[in-house]
């Protein structure tokens, strides 16, 4: 009787000893992530061009003019989460490592693009403008999409919706900058933009 509580003590420590550092792992997952914007302010935010950017309902909403939000602070090697969304005509996109904040182009920075209509589809939407294709282009209108997106070095990954867009792509044009929104046509919403640091 002494040796099976004892076996029994035994494998509920090791099982405890299994469960504690998973639960622990999976606590810290979430922590790290720093919320750019929350559905409360653009306090994190410059605004470059004339986009109409405006909060409703806990939503940053465009549909007029071209511009930006762009982030206050510069980025490395970060995790980016952003919900968005689109509606066909939208051209839109989340920009990184943006080398000049105050004009932020796809020449210098790494434009994640949000197009669906674009002319040439293997750049649209789910790749990374002239550095990765995507085959066959993804679809993001009329529904709220998440971007998942990694930088980290000269490595980039891009994951829409789960789906792995971007695959590893190696690029060293840009090594650090802020992070970038665009409105360039169509409705364009975003509603949470969260930040991890590598």
């Amino acid at each position: 009787m002494k040796h099976a509580f004892a076996a029994g003590a035994a494998l509920l420590f090791v099982a405890f000893a299994f469960v504690w550092p998973a639960h622990q792992a999976s606590s810290q997952t979430e922590t790290g992530w720093i919320t750019l914007f929350d559905g409360k302010s653009l306090d994190n935010w410059n605004q470059i061009g004339d986009a109409n950017w405006k909060l409703v309902d806990g939503i940053v909403v465009a549909d007029k003019g071209n511009g930006f939000l762009v982030s206050k602070t510069s980025y490395t090697d970060f995790e980016i989460r952003a919900e968005f969304w689109v509606d066909e005509e939208a051209n839109s996109g989340v920009f990184l490592r943006c080398s000049d904040p105050s004009k932020v182009t796809a020449q210098n920075a790494y434009e994640v693009n949000i197009y669906d209509k674009r002319p040439d589809p293997s750049y649209g939407t789910g790749a990374i403008v002239n550095v990765a294709t995507v085959v066959p282009m993804p679809k993001a209108a009329g529904k709220w999409n998440t971007y998942d997106i990694i930088a980290k070095g000269t490595t980039f990954t891009v994951t829409l919706n789960g789906q792995r867009t971007v695959d590893g792509v190696q690029d060293s044009k840009h090594a650090s900058g802020p992070i970038g929104l665009q409105y360039a046509s169509g409705i364009v919403k975003f509603r949470k933009v969260q930040i991890k640091p590598l």
